[in-house]
């Protein structure tokens, strides 16, 4: 009996396998929901303050003045999202913040510490009472509310010890310049800020780098890829936004010495909870504690770290805001940017960049209502809506997902 052949065709998928622009679009749009949500809502709020204030808020002067501002509660904000991603809370971190600042004050101050060798000291002041509490939160099992709120009360009142009453100053100089400073100028004489260019760029390129590279990888496992085009809009929108961005600051003083202390510790806490062990444990226990401990990990050990890390930010945190302030004189803000910016309520969910994110959020509703003359009280009243919204949407999307 003969046999027909036919020439091998590319099979065709059925329509319900088709994946069609907007599908890939909205896939990758609930994939990252918290996320870019809230870059959106940023986006957002930026624009209607910009309008709102005539232009105000993207002048170069209110762009530095807005990251100078909110430097500590960002660097506050990325160790409250590791502490919420391995699932507890830490409360003190407003006062540890205080108590390094007045601990650096009188060492500077009062007995004529070099700042270098005072500012790695409150860094081991930091570090010791974040481990300080993480003994009781992880080996003894005390819960960290609990911890926490005791730590607020200890630290809050070694402050007013330390300091009396009094405001502690002047600063040396080049402590100063870690809250408010800039960097220096170099190259020849234009109407921006040279290095603050070259840095821009850098960034720039990093960032197309990565992007493309994370194409490649996710080519290599096979997995779903944003169509050309839509990937083409990604890479010019991520230009656009570092290209402006950088001409703002270069038009003005160039990068503040905050903002590149911000850079480093985004970058490096982004590889640590993305690639390292440490990291992957982390969103281990705060997904599921129980299994965690089955699967070997050290669970006690990842949550003491934790807390040592919270303790070293806060003191980070508390220097630059001393420095800002060149004084030795807001735990709830750095709380609420981890959950604005993506942070589960029961833990084992969030990013770095998130809390970033979250921050700056919570940053421009600060910086524009007070430029529009919208009260205090009333600035209050709308954050508390704003957290309330984020934890919410937090909330639907588990169910969504569950049902």
């Amino acid at each position: 009996m003969a046999q027909t052949t036919e020439s091998p065709q590319a099979p065709v998928l059925p329509k319900t396998e088709r994946a069609s622009t907007g599908a890939l679009l909205v896939r990758a749009l609930r994939g990252n929901v918290r996320q870019y949500g809230m870059l959106v809502a940023l986006a957002l709020i930026v624009l209607l303050f910009q309008f709102w204030t005539d232009g105000i808020l993207l002048q170069p002067l209110n762009i530095t003045n807005l990251i100078q501002q909110n430097g500590y509660i960002l660097i506050l904000a990325i160790g409250m999202m590791i502490v919420i991603i391995a699932g507890h809370i830490d409360l003190s971190v407003g006062s540890l913040a205080a108590f390094v600042g007045a601990a650096s004050a009188v060492m500077m101050v009062k007995h004529d510490m070099p700042w270098p060798v005072a500012l790695v000291a409150a860094l081991l002041i930091g570090g010791l009472a974040g481990a300080w509490q993480g003994f009781w939160i992880a080996y003894i099992g005390i819960p960290s509310f609990i911890v926490t709120l005791a730590g607020m009360l200890l630290f809050r009142g070694g402050t007013q010890i330390l300091l009396q009453g009094q405001s502690i100053a002047p600063f040396p100089t080049g402590f100063q310049k870690i809250g408010s400073g800039f960097l220096p100028q170099v190259g020849p004489s234009t109407n921006y800020h040279n290095l603050t260019l070259l840095i821009g760029a850098a960034v720039l390129a990093i960032a197309v780098l990565q992007e493309v590279r994370g194409r490649r990888q996710a080519a290599s496992y096979g997995l779903e890829l944003l169509p050309v085009g839509l990937f083409a809009a990604k890479l010019a929108a991520i230009t656009a936004a570092v290209a402006v961005f950088t001409l703002l600051l270069a038009s003005y003083h160039g990068v503040p010495i905050v903002l590149l202390i911000l850079g480093g510790l985004l970058v490096g806490f982004g590889y640590l909870m993305r690639n390292s062990i440490l990291g992957r444990h982390t969103y281990a226990i705060g997904g599921n504690e129980a299994a965690a401990k089955l699967s070997g990990v050290k669970s006690k050990r990842v949550v003491f770290l934790a807390f040592v890390n919270m303790g070293v930010l806060a003191a980070l945190a508390g220097l630059v805001f001393a420095a800002r302030l060149n004084a030795g004189t807001p735990e709830l803000e750095a709380i609420a940017a981890a959950f604005i910016g993506g942070a589960s309520a029961t833990g084992g969910v969030g990013t770095v960049l998130g809390a970033i994110i979250g921050g700056l959020v919570l940053g421009v509703l600060n910086n524009g209502m007070s430029l529009v003359g919208i009260g205090t009280d009333y600035q209050q009243v709308i954050k508390g809506l704003v957290l309330l919204a984020a934890v919410g949407f937090d909330v639907y999307n588990k169910r969504k997902v569950g049902s």
